[in-house]
């Protein structure tokens, strides 16, 4: 707020007044919520940290991160092929992120889930050669795999254009002063490119590693037991839906919290952050 107003400024009667009112009016909201017999707490505090919730949680986790794992190595191969001087690879690329980027990440994930309609076998070898493994892709697609897939491909998509951003947003000038010293394509790309291209990178990966937490919410369609599936099944059992709802809201705000905070702490180390909490 001082960044807009001035280090100097102070509360006054023509600024003190809607403060007054907004506080009033959360002050009113908060015991609303907090008194109102139907959010029924007292079954929000005792599902909180029940064995079912807790195990949705760490699937919701594990399946975050790994999406991650798929989705920052492809995208940044996909970048660079996006810059790429070659026609063909820039073109690839460019229709893997149409692709993927233009399509639901819902529907994405339902035809994933139903691969075996297509191929009722899925089989791995050597192209116009042996085959090294076969099976079932009802076996193989699992509800997790196909969570795994859609979160993966779609995530790749998103951070292929975060770390392109990067790419060129770093000075071109530097890229032919490096080649004019002799550095080679790979030293430049190594020592002046991707470290500056990086901090610029931090913020929007960070930003979509919390989108891609918020996405798996919707895995729960294709019944893979996450921590608002596990919410689901309790509520479809003892019909007590909006405290089971809130459970879940509560949980994914904690963990939300927590990688924002390592994201600012990450953002200020690399000396390229946004906001009040990442500057220097």
């Amino acid at each position: 707020m001082a960044r807009f107003l001035g280090r100097g400024s102070k509360l006054t009667v023509g600024n003190s007044l809607p403060a007054a009112v907004l506080l009033l009016l959360l002050v009113l909201l908060l015991r609303s919520v907090l008194t109102n017999e139907n959010f029924q707490w007292d079954v929000v505090i005792h599902y909180f940290t029940s064995k079912a919730i807790l195990l949705g949680l760490l699937r919701t986790i594990e399946l975050t991160v790994l999406t991650m794992v798929i989705a920052i190595p492809l995208g940044t191969v996909l970048a660079l092929m996006r810059v790429s001087s070659n026609p063909v690879l820039a073109a690839v690329a460019a229709a893997y992120v149409w692709l993927f980027r233009g399509t639901p990440l819902l529907v994405q994930l339902i035809f994933w889930f139903n691969l075996s309609a297509l191929y009722p076998r899925i089989s791995i070898g050597i192209p116009f050669g042996p085959e090294l493994v076969s099976g079932s892709a009802n076996a193989l697609i699992t509800p997790f795999v196909a969570a795994l897939l859609g979160l993966g491909l779609h995530g790749s998509a998103y951070m292929s254009e975060v770390v392109r951003g990067g790419l060129l947003g770093v000075d071109r000038t530097q890229v032919k002063a490096a080649r004019a010293l002799g550095m080679t394509r790979r030293t430049t790309f190594l020592h002046i490119v991707w470290p500056q291209a990086f901090r610029l990178i931090i913020p929007p990966m960070g930003n979509r590693t919390i989108s891609e937490l918020k996405d798996t919410a919707l895995v729960s369609v294709i019944a893979m037991p996450d921590l608002l599936y596990s919410a689901e099944i309790i509520y479809s059992r003892t019909f007590e839906t909006i405290p089971l709802l809130i459970v879940a809201s509560i949980w994914y705000l904690i963990v939300v919290s927590v990688l924002t905070i390592g994201q600012r702490l990450l953002e200020r180390r690399l000396g390229k952050g946004l906001g009040d909490g990442s500057m220097a």
